[in-house]
């Protein structure tokens, strides 16, 4: 059996306010053509469907017709909820949605019943690990005591409830002689590098839960961090399809190509995914960045730009998108720092009017004093809002 892993699509995100939809769906679709390609049997999305608990309807579509031709191609699909994910959506209608090869598995006490899917060699186990919030997690395990597995009082904390599930996983897989299996699971493992994308799930300061929770199945495909990496040779991220935030411009997207062969795990491969448009991060003055040719490679890209300009330019972006049109996120960085000593309100505010002071944050904002003009401007703002207190 061959399975396409991957995970965390956060269908409806957006990058710093550009509308992501269409890039999302063109590389998902993708994933159709690669499954006919590949002839893989069974794509598991291992959580982080879409990106909000109550994803919008067109980010719903999407997801639907993407889904639609990864089936129509020939692959079963097996999927779980993340921590972005809300699993009672996600769940919904799943009986009817298993007739057709759909299988959602988003419920904690139902973790320990497999998807069982048959090649040649007999079944393979399913096991959806939905994202397990500790505390609502603890109370839906202790409701399901009559599993095989099961511990009268299930632990605190991440490693607690994901320890316990497995307990159940490999209780129920014991049942199952000759089977084989693939557990899908949302979590932040020891030993993963993370990025700047993925919304924190610590609890009580801790987070990460160690890779032996995962030990005694063929297969553990994680979702959660959005870089494609091998903690264990049965144990990897497939990361996220698309990049969602500069620190994953160096990051190769891809999705795992899994055999199982009669004995358990037999080859893992990385098959990469195209850049609808890639990221990139320039610095410099103003100017300069606006004219220097070195940076025609970038123009059609995600720009990050750190100007370091010592006086803060005025209107920067409009500026830069009208050479750059996908320059999305800018900071000031003047060349050589400024002053940050600390100071205390009392000292920052001795001895000045309203009229310093109001100076003193455009000078400290944009690294330069005020002009007569603007400090006319100040001026009359600051006389507007005495009056308006006067007249309360």
């Amino acid at each position: 059996m061959r399975v396409l892993h991957t995970s965390d699509w956060h269908v409806g995100r957006t990058f710093h306010g550009r509308d992501l939809l269409g890039d999302q769906e063109a590389v998902l679709t993708g994933l159709a053509d690669l499954v006919v390609e590949e002839r893989v049997d069974v794509v598991v999305v291992a959580g982080d469907l879409y990106d909000r608990a109550v994803p919008s309807g067109e980010a719903v579509q999407t997801c639907v017709r993407v889904l639609s031709a990864i089936r129509r191609a020939g692959a079963r699909l097996v999927i779980t909820s993340g921590n972005h994910d809300s699993a009672a959506r996600v769940g919904a209608f799943g009986e009817f949605a298993a007739a057709g090869g759909l299988h959602l598995r988003t419920s904690p006490a139902e973790l320990h019943e497999p998807v069982l899917l048959d090649d040649e060699h007999g079944p393979v186990a399913f096991y959806g690990i939905p994202y397990l919030e500790p505390d609502p997690a603890r109370q839906a395990l202790r409701a399901r005591t009559d599993v095989p597995g099961a511990c009268a009082e299930v632990p605190r904390g991440h490693t607690g409830v994901l320890t316990e599930a497995m307990n159940r996983v490999r209780a129920d897989l014991a049942t199952r002689p000759g089977a084989r299996s693939v557990v899908l699971a949302h979590a932040f493992v020891t030993g993963g590098t993370g990025s700047d994308s993925e919304r924190t799930i610590a609890v009580g300061g801790v987070e990460q839960v160690p890779g032996a929770v995962f030990d005694g199945v063929d297969y553990a495909a994680l979702g959660h961090l959005h870089g494609a990496q091998r903690l264990a040779e049965h144990l990897r991220y497939s990361g996220s399809p698309l990049a969602y935030s500069f620190s994953e411009a160096a990051h190769r997207k891809s999705v795992w190509l899994v055999d199982l062969d009669a004995d358990g795990l037999a080859d893992v491969r990385r098959r990469e995914l195209p850049v609808p448009r890639p990221l990139a991060a320039i610095e410099g003055e103003l100017a300069a960045l606006l004219d220097a040719p070195e940076h025609d490679a970038v123009t059609d890209h995600y720009l990050s730009v750190t100007l370091t300009d010592e006086v803060r330019p005025l209107d920067p972006m409009r500026r830069l998108q009208e050479r750059f049109p996908h320059a999305v996120h800018l900071e000031w960085k003047p060349a050589g720092g400024r002053a940050t000593a600390e100071l205390r309100y009392a000292e920052i505010t001795r001895g000045r009017d309203d009229h310093e002071l109001a100076a003193g944050f455009v000078a400290d904002c944009r690294g330069s004093e005020p002009g007569d003009g603007e400090r006319a401007l100040l001026a009359a703002a600051l006389r507007t809002a005495s009056s308006a207190e006067v007249a309360r």
